[in-house]
């Protein structure tokens, strides 16, 4: 227990999400029954009809095809963030029903901020007496209030920081996935979510490339949307995003 990090990894996804996709795009401009469609699709096609409904903004056919990924080493102040986003399927640690308990040499597990760890040693020791002086309140006030199968978790949860690392299983349909990448690969995003972000687009890219062809953030597949508060650093996160390239 202690200091975590970031750990993403994509468990489940849509089977053949590019050829639902593409049989989906392909009803939507051919007179074929939904019996004749099941035959399949002719070599080229799949590209050919994704590359067409993506051009045309025709984003209701990749709405079809959904992923799921297990997050894990991500703060309490993520998850306030991440569930703004409210077309998708969250599972999360409960702090209710699991206790955040431990023994007086270690903490609940947490996050470290980069800028204070850009402070030094000094500044981290000082953050990390902090988590553990939290550590201690919790540990005191959950035997106060009944300790174990007591439901002490649920009041005593209440002194624990933004800090404090979560776990979840999320679910996005590609569609949102789309918008959550336009929003949080941004740089102007907060660094936490950012990052979680470039996560998850590069795990979708690998299995659905003709998918998530266009997906990223505005100042790369679109334009800044910013005007004067854009962050000035486009050709940083154009290197990032050509990194994820994958052959489709």
């Amino acid at each position: 227990m202690g200091e975590t990090s970031l750990n993403v990894a994509l468990i489940k996804y849509t089977s053949e999400p590019e050829e639902v996709v593409a049989l989906a795009a392909k009803l939507c401009y051919s007179p074929l029954d939904i019996h004749e469609l099941k035959g399949g699709l002719v070599p080229g096609e799949l590209e050919n009809f994704i590359s067409k409904i993506l051009s045309l903004g025709h984003l209701s056919t990749i709405e079809h095809v959904s992923f799921t990924f297990g997050i894990e080493g991500v703060s309490r102040a993520l998850l306030a963030q991440i569930t703004r986003h409210r077309i998708a399927s969250f599972s999360v640690k409960s702090q209710r029903y699991v206790s955040e308990t431990a023994n007086d040499e270690e903490t609940f597990n947490y996050i470290i901020p980069p800028r204070i760890k850009e402070l030094g040693e000094n500044y981290v020791s000082q953050y990390i007496a902090q988590m553990k002086q939290m550590q201690s309140w919790y540990n005191k006030w959950y035997e106060i209030l009944g300790g174990k199968n007591s439901g002490a978790e649920e009041d005593a949860r209440f002194i624990l920081p933004n800090a404090a690392e979560t776990k979840m299983i999320l679910t996005m349909n590609a569609r949102e996935l789309y918008h959550f990448f336009k929003l949080r690969c941004c740089s102007r995003a907060q660094w936490e979510i950012r990052e979680l972000a470039w996560q998850m687009l590069k795990a979708v890219k690998e299995v659905a490339p003709n998918i998530f062809s266009q997906a990223g953030p505005s100042c790369v597949t679109t334009k800044c949307p910013e005007g004067k508060m854009t962050c000035g650093n486009r050709d940083q996160v154009l290197s990032r995003y050509q990194s994820l390239q994958v052959k489709s």
